[in-house]
């Protein structure tokens, strides 16, 4: 008999790159996976890929969630209708309005509970610096600064939360993914349709081109543009 893998809790939006981090977890560990809805523009879309990615990468155990608070606090346009989802050649150097405020420190909040409760030592996240919106929660002073936090405030201070992909390049995670199987036709980037992905939002865009990069086709229907 193979020896018991030690558990793991992976956070899992549906995207591309949490995609690619579950199917890495999966891989070394008995994977439970974390969705955390939070009243987003794609929340149905993106719960919907979170649950077909666990069935394809044979994870079990399944945490969803409803963060309530993101969406009433507001600030974003993912969480606020009046807030308009700008296209990518408007986003400049600065944050921009996609940005959640401080929404990774909820994400991991649950993640290192559940975590505590499983017995699992680690918590994936598919964070990325590198071809992302320059969002502030995804450098990796944050996870090293956070790290220090679940070690202080939980029982034991073991749980460690782990970003395999915070310094590779978009494409560069296409091809970890490919090498994986990790189900890209499964996953969802855009940040305003649920029923065909935009392609002009910013996140779609940085998709697009890591699937060019990477000299294979995007998986998923984009609308006509």
């Amino acid at each position: 008999m193979s020896p018991t893998k030690a558990r793991a809790v992976v956070l899992l939006s549906g995207g591309m790159d949490s995609c690619v981090c579950a199917a890495l977890a999966a891989r070394d560990y008995d994977v439970a996976a974390v969705h955390v809805s939070y009243g987003q523009r794609t929340e149905e879309r993106e719960r919907k890929s979170f649950l077909a990615v666990c069935q394809r990468l044979n994870i079990h155990d399944k945490l969803v969630v409803r963060n309530e608070a993101l969406r009433a606090i507001g600030g974003s346009a993912l969480t606020d209708d009046a807030i308009a989802v700008p296209r990518a050649e408007a986003v400049g150097h600065s944050v921009p309005v996609t940005y959640v405020p401080f929404r990774n420190a909820h994400f991991l909040a649950v993640a290192v509970s559940w975590a505590e409760v499983l017995g699992a030592e680690k918590v994936y996240i598919g964070a990325v610096e590198p071809d992302s919106s320059g969002y502030p929660d995804c450098r990796p002073e944050y996870y090293k600064a956070f790290n220090e936090v679940v070690k202080t405030g939980t029982k034991e201070g073991l749980i460690e939360i782990v970003t395999p992909l915070i310094a590779m390049r978009k494409a560069e995670i296409v091809r970890l993914g490919l090498e994986l199987g990790a189900p890209f036709d499964l996953t969802w980037s855009c940040y305003s349709r649920e029923d065909q992905a935009c392609g002009g939002c910013d996140s779609c865009a940085l998709r697009l081109r890591a699937f060019e990069a990477a000299g294979v086709k995007d998986p998923i229907p984009y609308a006509a543009r």
